[in-house]
């Protein structure tokens, strides 16, 4: 059952703008792991960070760190399920985070549904 569902898109030329100007900003939004990635991959991350807030409904606790994009098992773009991450979804019955993750030469887009089993409910 569908919990929620987000999506972003970010302009790449204005996020690489934003991360020349604020050189701070990739350590407060990207994870060790991700942060020497292309502005491009950068981009379509920060996109999938926004989705997943309007997926489950607001971020919470919860910081962007929380949400690292890493590579499954296929090569298919995933969430770390950190700890914290956990303990939010769980919060808000929410138990699988899909997301779809894109980029071309201007933009990145992020595509997010959180998945809860079928008849939980919140408190269930």
């Amino acid at each position: 059952m569908i919990f929620g569902i987000g999506v972003d898109t970010v302009e790449l030329a204005r996020f690489a703008r934003a991360l020349q100007r604020a050189p701070r900003l990739r350590e407060r939004l990207f994870t060790p792991a991700e942060r020497e990635r292309s502005v491009a991959s950068l981009g379509a991350r920060f996109a999938a960070r926004e989705a997943a807030v309007k997926a489950l409904g607001g971020i919470g606790s919860l910081s962007f760190l929380d949400f690292e994009v890493e590579s499954g098992p296929a090569g298919r773009p995933e969430f770390a399920v950190t700890p914290a991450l956990r303990a939010h979804l769980d919060a808000v019955g929410v138990d699988h985070l899909h997301l779809s993750l894109t980029h071309e030469r201007t933009t990145a887009t992020a595509f997010v549904i959180a998945e809860r089993a079928a008849g939980a409910g919140v408190g269930a």
